[in-house]
Parts: C-alpha cells; structure tokens; sequence
C-alpha cells in the first residue's frame, strides 16, 4: 500500500465529501428540512462545535473507509470503470440507511429520495476521486 498516495487520497475524499455535503444539504435540500424543522435540532445547536465536531467525524470515517477499502482490495487492477462501480457500491450501500430511516422516522419520501439519489452520485463521484488520486506502489 501507497502510504503517501493514501494520506492524500484520504484528504480528497474528505474533502469531496464535505464539499458535496454542503451542496447537497447546505443548498439543495435545505428548504425541506426548513419545511420538516420539527425533526431535526435547532440549527443554532447543529451549528455548535459539539456538533459540528461529530459531523466531520462521520465524514473524515467515511473517507478514511472508503480510501482504506479502495487501496487494499481494488486498486491494483483498477480501470475508471471500476472507481465507477466500486463508488455506485459504496454509495447504495450506504443508502440501506436511508431506506430504514423512511422506515422508523418520519421523513418525507421527496427527503429520503432526494438523499437516495444524490448520495448514489456522489459515491460515484468519490469512486472517480479515489481512482484519479490513489496511486499504488509500482513493483520494484
């Protein structure tokens, strides 16, 4: 394994993540959740370090995962279709999520495909990324 080439890949993945975060949820879906206030914390309180600590937790722990898993099992052989694959996989598997939520919350369904849709384009996204930036150790 590419330690530097990790280190970094783990960055821009992080990076990407936070980024599409924002845009996802910061611009895009943040008329629903004004519209379904009732089900989240204040924005005051989200916005508090204690918070906001957590969130970037989660998304530094997906990237340093979804860096992890591409380095050690994919990136050997990989062709842009495979960062392709490997990120729709990811990404729908972290929808079952999504799916349980709708399950045993009360989200709206425009909310939970919303979120269902736009995190499938951003694992492939972030499968493009992890290609494009993981590069590993060539053989002496």
């Amino acid at each position: 394994m590419n330690i530097k080439s990790l280190l970094i890949s783990i960055l821009v993945v992080f990076i990407a993540v936070t980024v599409t975060d924002i845009l996802i949820h910061g611009l895009w879906l943040s008329p629903m959740y004004g519209a379904t206030k009732e089900l989240w914390r204040p924005e005051a309180e989200m916005n508090s370090g204690t918070y906001m600590g957590w969130l970037h937790a989660g998304h530094l722990l997906a990237a340093v995962t979804f860096t992890m898993l591409w380095a050690a099992g994919f990136a050997e052989r990989a062709k842009l279709s495979c960062g392709v694959k490997f990120g729709l996989f990811m990404a729908l598997f972290a929808q079952t999520h999504t799916l349980i939520s709708y399950a045993v919350q009360p989200f709206t369904l425009e909310i939970v495909w919303k979120w269902f849709l736009s995190g499938s384009v951003q694992g492939i996204l972030l499968g493009v990324l992890v290609y494009k930036v993981y590069k590993p150790k060539t053989a002496a």
